[in-house]
């Protein structure tokens, strides 16, 4: 399924291209309009979603497993938002223009969230509520776009070229956003790697996973660590996409049971497909296009709503 739809991502779009041009493309790139077309602009649209697919479903599932909430992703409990935020602050006023400056600032923005997002829905208390947290989220997410949104119209012309990016695109033109993230995404998949073990001894209780060998303390930091390195990367590169990590994790489980370290495995392969697909969808969907953030809120809404509407919402 991912190879068909890396092929549709190279193939489909304003200016259709049969698989064999693709394939001529790839194996023997020749200066004509198709090639270029396929080199200039679809071949970094299509790493850039793999990346960042395997970056917002990793993300997504680890959120998921550290507070054993199904409504949880870094779009819904606002990882996402806070980076954005913080990318507006540095675009707006530090001047801030390109990737490799601004991801800095994505990455501080998602750690803040992330720990603003635990102490609001949690209260201090030990005790984790999902609905809490996901509402905890869901406002402040509310709060950090509407201010960003205010800062991108008082200063429009620091925003000109990232009204895409806004509400969550694909559209590059060029290697340099994969390239900038790709090192912090290898590093948060590696963490999260390492953290998937002692998530699965986890979810049996502090209690238990002590008993096991291990190391609670050590497995929710590495695990905040990961978040932060893949939801910062993933929106400094392409927006706030949302819904990607809540969707997927749970297909990954219904295929491969709870074990921690395989949903985390089958997320990198389904999580590509599901942003590469939103992308093809709103190249072909309205005349122009249609940002893959729209699209993955088309899909991604009524999921949550179903998941949340679920008499055993708190229990995975």
């Amino acid at each position: 399924m991912l190879a068909i739809v890396v092929v549709l991502s190279l193939a489909v779009g304003a200016r259709t291209i049969p698989p064999a041009t693709v394939w001529e493309a790839l194996v023997d790139p020749r200066p004509t309009p198709e090639h270029a077309t396929i080199w200039d602009g679809r071949i970094p649209r299509t790493l850039l979603g793999i990346v960042a697919g395997v970056a917002l479903g990793v993300a997504g599932a680890l959120i998921q497993g550290l507070t054993r909430n199904p409504l949880a992703d870094p779009g819904v409990l606002g990882v996402n938002a806070g980076a954005a935020f913080f990318v507006v602050i540095a675009v707006g006023f530090l001047g801030v223009a390109s990737i490799s400056g601004y991801v800095w600032f994505a990455f501080a923005g998602a750690f803040v969230s992330s720990v603003a997002v635990y102490l609001i829905g949690t209260g201090g208390r030990r005790d984790v509520n999902p609905m809490r947290l996901t509402l905890a989220g869901v406002a402040l997410g509310a709060v950090l776009t509407g201010i960003g949104s205010g800062i991108a119209l008082l200063r429009p012309e620091a925003f000109a070229h990232m009204r895409a990016w806004n509400v969550g695109s694909l559209d590059v033109r060029s290697l340099e956003p994969l390239m900038t993230i790709a090192p912090f995404v290898l590093t948060g998949l590696v963490l999260a790697a390492v953290a998937s073990r002692g998530l699965d001894a986890l979810a049996m209780g502090e209690d238990v996973a002590q008993a096991l060998g291990s190391s609670v303390l050590a497995t929710r930091l590495c695990s905040v660590v990961a978040i932060t390195l893949l939801a910062g990367a993933a929106t400094a590169a392409t927006g706030a996409i949302a819904f990607v990590g809540l969707m997927i994790p749970h297909v990954a489980r219904r295929l491969c049971g709870p074990d921690q370290r395989w949903i985390v495995v089958f997320t990198i392969v389904l999580a590509p497909i599901l942003l590469l697909s939103a992308d093809v969808l709103g190249r072909v969907a309205v005349p122009g296009e249609m940002q893959a953030g729209v699209v993955t809120a088309f899909v991604g809404a009524p999921f949550l709503i179903a998941i949340a509407r679920r008499r055993r919402v708190i229990a995975l």
